[in-house]
């Protein structure tokens, strides 16, 4: 009886997602207009996780309590060393409702591009961008699928290129944000479930569809497509795919020296982002 409200909760979830999913690039269809790309986002197209940066980029604009930015921080060290888990998205999630609740929807999307400008754009990993290019290219439509916010992530597609973003959609009202979501984090099984409702919203076979990812999270949703890639895989996610013989492609060259280096540059500024914090106190 649980399973089964799981899997209605996931449904709920993903068809959100794909409900509030919009094109953002006009992309000439190829012949054959039935085969689509599905890119995470996290550690995946962009280094790190992309809610620290927004939560970096609100902290510099007062959004919420010096102490808040300290934990975000501690996140980013995990998502650096590819210790992403449910646990650790439902801290995001409600520290990310706790300071957009009141806003308004266009407040965020504004300073959403201000951000990506500031601290994403040069977070992207060359190799991955590459290859959503190489779909674009070949006339795709290419979508982000993220737990990241949909209007974050959609800012994110517009400045690639890339046709459109699947995100976790934060409930509004009257052009301001509630506080809570519509469903849940889109997350795991809620990721297959929004990839499936869209490809049945768009006409798409998903057997010549392509997705990538780093996270085993995401296995729901490689495994729905008939080409599944894991892009700097964690641990997980590396031996299932070499199980199931599916394309790997690691971005992060010498990869334990690499994964390392980033953890620690996360680490020293999470240092940097605690002595700040404690200054200020003092004064």
């Amino acid at each position: 009886m649980r399973l089964g409200r799981r899997r209605d909760r996931y449904q709920r979830v993903g068809e959100a997602a794909a409900e509030t999913a919009e094109a953002t690039a006009g992309i000439d269809l190829p012949p054959d207009s039935r085969a689509a790309a599905f890119f995470d986002l996290d550690n995946t197209m962009v280094r790190g996780a992309s809610l620290f940066y927004l939560a970096r980029g609100l902290y510099e604009r007062k959004f919420f309590r010096t102490g808040d930015i300290a934990r975000f921080a501690y996140q980013q060290v995990r998502f650096a060393i590819g210790a992403e888990h449910a646990g650790h998205m439902d801290e995001s999630r409600q520290a990310a409702l706790s300071f957009i609740a009141g806003r308004e929807v266009s407040e965020l999307a504004k300073i959403g591009e201000e951000i990506f400008e500031e601290r994403m754009a040069r977070k992207i990993w060359p190799g991955t961008q590459a290859i959503a290019r190489l779909h674009v290219d070949q006339g795709q439509r290419v979508w982000l699928v993220t737990a990241a916010p949909t209007e974050i992530a959609t800012i994110i597609a517009q400045r690639l290129g890339l046709t459109g973003a699947l995100g976790t959609v934060a409930e509004h009202r009257d052009g301001r944000y509630t506080g809570k979501l519509v469903g849940d984090l889109l997350h795991g099984e809620a990721k297959a479930a929004a990839v499936r409702a869209l490809a049945s919203r768009e006409g798409l076979l998903l057997e010549r569809c392509s997705a990538y990812s780093d996270s085993a999270n995401d296995v729901p949703m490689l495994s729905l497509v008939g080409h599944p890639c894991a892009v700097n895989p964690d641990r997980r996610l590396r031996a299932h795919a070499r199980r199931h013989g599916w394309r790997i492609r690691d971005y992060r060259g010498r990869r334990r020296n690499t994964t390392l280096g980033i953890a620690a540059a996360a680490g020293a500024g999470a240092g940097a982002i605690i002595g700040v914090v404690a200054a200020r106190k003092r004064r």
